[in-house]
């Protein structure tokens, strides 16, 4: 299903806070008068001096060597056009995202307000001492094939055009499978090919790199089929220019092996393809529409194998796939090139990892059950996370035996290390609960819908499939933000508690309520009128099987939103206590923090409790528990009640979850240190492995911690994690914004998907 995105959302997102998608943050320390004058004046003069004598060390002493330029003249900005540099720049600033977030490259965007070719090459090759490489990006044919031409032979650091190689190489990676499936040689097969600009001449270059032949390859434009008579096609265009007479693409079809299209969309049919030969391959890579629907094309040839540039369709080719691995590579042996050797090296990688078992994770987030190598899937998922360790070290291979590295990896098993330790997890986890939860969504009564982030976060929920929201509140205040925020929920459930309408709901679910509280001080007449409460009604809703999860707490105090969850309810069987957890998505990967809500001084008892079900849910999100439960001695180093208990819990549970990685009491700084680890406390289980639960001796450090790790660290809380109810209730903190409402509501779905 394509994901709706309003104008609306976008702009917003794109405004909200800090305007933009990128900032720039310190990566050294700058607390102190002397860290400012090491940063700064007179210390910055020490190594401005050595790169003075040896220029090299520029890469030593700056951030040059992990630096990449992001460049546009905004003449050809994918589905927008000549746009102009500044409309480019959100653009632009998205590239640069992707290159953080997928394989940890700083970018600068410059968007450069020049046409002018020389003009343009002068300004990029004056930047060559900033940078440690060059991506252009949206830049018009043919003036791009000079640009790239010209900056390529003047530049001493490795520079690409995506626009071109990026889909180059990743549909000539899903190429040469695809070719693999239906048992055809390269050297053999026929090209079709809608469009002659950058991509489409780039394509055709790597695939004749890669054995095709070019009298195989017949090029279309928008004036027709590229032939050597034409007087208006590019020095680029007549090396596929046949020295036949034109024809056109339908005729061109008949028993043709490949479709390659790269123009605009819709303007192949279903009929068209018929004629092709047996197991055509079809890449309709127009975007946002193929130059064929995917449902078309498969209807009118269900022998086919078939790619597009969307990701709601199988065999996605997106340059996500590429640049940000290549780039790695490249900085990595500081090439002085991207040349054809390492493009064809992570062609070749990209083929080979689709090949290969796909992680559960992957599997979960694309809802499918088992990927595998075959005509729906014969290039890799973008978030698959092996693509750093495949591709960056396969692009700086070709690096070194091309001989353009200047600074060869000499131990490969410390690289892939390192690649790992740049791959963060947060984005990726909160992927695979999403995504997770889309795959069987339930029912989630939202306790307080006449809050204008609940009707967004139940819009974006519903837009999503990750939950079907039901609505308690008003209908007319609720209809009036809907209608106000230009909302779509006009088939989303409304339940007004308080209404006539509800009235022999409220008898119902008194009842059963005085039947749970009749010796706990409550009578029928108030267990009838607190029903009327829309957090009770609410919890009702889903211990009777009328809703599947309850949110509430975002306008309430914490204990007024777990009291009638308890009360009604009630915990998990064989748990002594319910607990709240945070998950702590931090630079180093997610932390999970407990008990930081609910317990105020948990016994030895609950303390296991508490340890086991963290554990419990940590395993459901495909991550394996480390557990690290903190005091502020290490390992005796302290005879006091508080860590005797912590002491004890840790040896309860080693008996009872004997493969579990539990250590402690141990403080949070030695947990982490696996020098002062090795060297003191050698025998800890936690030598070998990094703690990602931390369980706290008492509810005043988690709170505590937490909130700082928050406010200080910068780090996102995801929370609070009630953990322990027996059926799905989450309480969000007081003030949650949309995303942490959407999170929430997603982790309450996995719950329920996991209590069925």
């Amino acid at each position: 299903m394509a994901q709706l995105i309003r104008k609306k959302d976008a702009l917003e997102y794109h405004s909200k806070g800090r305007p933009g998608k990128i900032e720039v943050i310190p990566s050294k320390e700058t607390k102190t008068q002397r860290d400012l004058s090491l940063a700064y004046s007179p210390g910055v003069a020490e190594p401005c001096k050595e790169i003075a004598k040896n220029v090299d060390d520029v890469y030593k002493y700056t951030a040059k060597g992990n630096l990449v330029a992001v460049i546009s003249n905004g003449t050809a900005v994918l589905g927008l056009g000549n746009i102009g540099p500044e409309a480019s720049k959100p653009v632009m600033e998205g590239k640069g995202l992707l290159f953080k977030i997928f394989a940890d490259i700083d970018v600068f965007d410059i968007e450069i307000n020049s046409t002018d070719v020389d003009h343009f090459v002068s300004v990029v090759k004056a930047l060559e001492p900033t940078f440690g490489g060059i991506n252009l990006e949206d830049i018009k044919a043919p003036e791009c094939f000079e640009i790239e031409a010209r900056l390529k032979k003047e530049m001493n650091i490795p520079l690409m055009h995506d626009d071109q190689h990026g889909t180059a190489i990743i549909s000539a990676a899903a190429l040469l499978n695809a070719l693999e499936l239906v048992e055809k040689n390269i050297d053999a097969v026929k090209f079709i090919v809608s469009g002659a600009g950058a991509a489409a001449i780039a394509c055709c270059n790597i695939y004749v790199a890669l054995g095709a032949k070019v009298e195989n390859i017949f090029m279309f434009d928008v004036n027709g089929m590229v032939v050597a008579s034409r007087s208006d096609i590019s020095e680029q265009m007549k090396v596929f220019a046949q020295n036949t007479n034109a024809v056109s693409i339908t005729e061109a079809l008949k028993n043709a092996d490949v479709f390659l299209g790269l123009s605009v969309g819709n303007i192949i049919s279903g009929e068209m393809i018929q004629g092709m030969g047996e197991k055509p391959i079809i890449f309709a890579l127009a975007n946002p529409e193929p130059e064929i629907n995917y449902d078309i094309a498969i209807a009118a040839r269900p022998d086919a194998i078939i790619a597009t540039g969307r990701s709601d369709y199988p065999n996605q080719v997106n340059n996500v796939l590429g640049f940000p691995y290549i780039f790695r590579g490249a900085l990595d042996v500081r090439a002085t090139a991207i040349n054809e050797a390492m493009k064809l090296a992570a062609v070749k990688a990209l083929a080979a990892l689709a090949k290969e078992p796909v992680p559960d994770m992957v599997n979960v987030v694309y809802s499918q059950k088992n990927l595998r190598f075959d005509a729906n899937y014969i290039i890799p998922k973008p978030i698959d996370p092996r693509l750093l360790t495949t591709v960056s070290p396969a692009v700086a291979r070709a690096a070194m035996e091309s001989g353009v590295a200047r600074k060869p990896i000499t131990n490969w098993d410390k690289y892939e290390s390192e690649l790992y330790s740049r791959l963060g997890e947060n984005e990726n986890i909160l992927r695979f609960i999403i995504n997770k939860a889309k795959q069987n969504p339930k029912r989630v009564v939202f306790a307080e819908a006449e809050n204008l982030k609940i009707l967004k976060a139940a819009q974006q929920v519903k837009d999503e499939g990750i939950a079907i929201p039901i609505l308690l509140g008003r209908p007319q205040k609720i209809n009036s933000l809907i209608e106000d925020n230009q909302l779509s929920l006009d088939d989303v459930l409304i339940i007004d508690p308080k209404s006539e309408e509800q009235e022999i709901n409220r008898e119902r679910f008194g009842e059963i309520y005085f039947e749970k509280r009749q010796r706990r001080g409550v009578n029928c007449y108030e267990a009838k009128k607190l029903m009327r409460d829309r957090t009770h009604f609410g919890c009702m809703m889903v211990e009777l099987g009328e809703a599947d999860i309850l949110i509430s707490g975002l306008t309430r105090q914490y204990p007024s939103t777990l009291r009638p969850a308890l009360e009604i309810i009630g915990v998990k069987k064989g748990v002594c206590r319910v607990s709240g957890m945070y998950m702590m998505l931090t630079k180093k990967g997610p932390l999970f923090f407990a008990d930081t809500t609910v317990n105020a001084n948990p016994s030895e008892d609950e303390l296991i409790d508490i340890t086991l079900q963290a554990a419990n849910f940590v395993s459901t999100l495909n991550i394996k528990p480390v557990v690290a439960m903190l005091s502020f001695s290490n390992f005796g180093s302290s005879i006091l009640p508080e860590t005797e208990k912590v002491r004890n819990a840790v040896e309860r549970i080693k008996k009872l979850k004997p493969e579990l990685t539990i250590d402690g009491e141990i403080q949070a700084g030695v947990a982490f240190d696996k020098e002062l680890l090795r060297e003191n406390y050698p025998f800890s289980s936690l030598v070998n492995e990094t703690p990602n639960i931390l369980i706290f001796p008492n509810l005043s450090s988690g709170n505590i911690a937490y909130h700082l790790l928050q406010e200080v660290g910068g780090a996102e809380a995801v929370g609070p994690i009630l953990i322990g109810m027996n059926k799905p209730v989450q309480v969000l903190q007081l003030g949650s914004t949309v995303r942490q409402i959407v999170n929430m509501v997603s982790i309450a779905v996995l719950d329920a998907q996991n209590k069925i």
